[in-house]
């Protein structure tokens, strides 16, 4: 029987878990090493591995707390950091964290931040101070996810869309992206920007009403912003986002990246 068949048994009934403890361990390990996914890209969109991540949840149930060490860091937690990141090409940044499960390419740099089990990061990637990979996202090639950027982890339900990260996005300082929000390639999202499943998302670049929810077109230049609504008490101002341009072809080169932020007067 297969991995993928023991998961699906054991996670709709526990009872069978210790069974299936080395089919999970198998899928965690082949994981680590970005032989698996949890989410697919295909020509038709997005595919969640629903066994995959069920296997991350079997594993947490699994594991037990144990006092361990990374380098002069001492932790209590169930599951380990990565280990041969020098061989992996991968530079981890004290006190940095990519946790066992996780995957990061060649050429990944984490500066002191943090990346989740089941997270998959691209080439090229910068994940910087204090940012987070939340668990299961997936992380596109040469995205630089700036100071403090939350990227929200999804694990339940398993058919849930985690976050993505398109190719060559820039994510500005204090943005927040959950729900499995999908940001398109190039896209640039001016600092403090949140956006999840529900918080619309504006083109303002044209007359006619334009309105994407949880999903980033590519090449999008997108900033924080607010819409009245009404209520008993008054009027509250709520959370919305523009698009208030678009990356232009000259401004794709990773070198030009600055040139398209002042072009659209975006902070990061």
């Amino acid at each position: 029987m297969s991995d993928q068949l023991i998961i699906e048994g054991a996670y709709a009934d526990l009872d069978c878990l210790a069974d299936a403890a080395d089919a999970v361990e198998r899928t965690i390990a082949r994981l680590d090493r970005g032989e698996i996914r949890v989410a697919t890209k295909t020509n038709d969109g997005w595919v969640v591995n629903e066994w995959v991540k069920q296997a991350i949840l079997l594993y947490f149930r699994m594991t037990e707390l144990q006092t361990m060490q990374a380098g002069p860091f001492t932790y209590y937690d169930k599951i380990p950091t990565k280990s041969d990141l020098a061989g992996q090409g991968v530079r981890v940044v004290p006190p940095g964290t990519v946790r066992y499960g996780a995957f990061c390419e060649p050429g990944v740099v984490v500066m002191p931040g943090y990346v989740n089990i089941g997270a998959y990061v691209g080439s090229g990637t910068m994940v910087d101070t204090w940012a987070t990979v939340g668990s299961c996202a997936q992380i596109g090639t040469n995205v630089h996810l700036a100071g403090g950027v939350g990227i929200g982890g999804v694990l339940e339900p398993p058919n849930a869309r985690p976050v993505i990260i398109g190719d060559d996005a820039f994510i500005g300082s204090r943005c927040i992206v959950t729900e499995g929000a999908m940001i398109g390639d190039r896209a640039i999202l001016g600092a403090n920007t949140t956006l999840t499943a529900s918080i619309p998302i504006y083109d303002m670049t044209t007359s006619e009403k334009k309105e994407y929810r949880g999903e980033v077109p590519p090449g999008a230049v997108v900033v924080q912003g607010s819409r009245p609504r009404e209520f008993a008490g008054g009027t509250a101002y709520l959370q919305c986002a523009y698009i208030i341009g678009y990356r232009s072809a000259d401004q794709d080169q990773k070198v030009s990246l600055n040139d398209a932020l002042r072009t659209f007067g975006v902070s990061v």
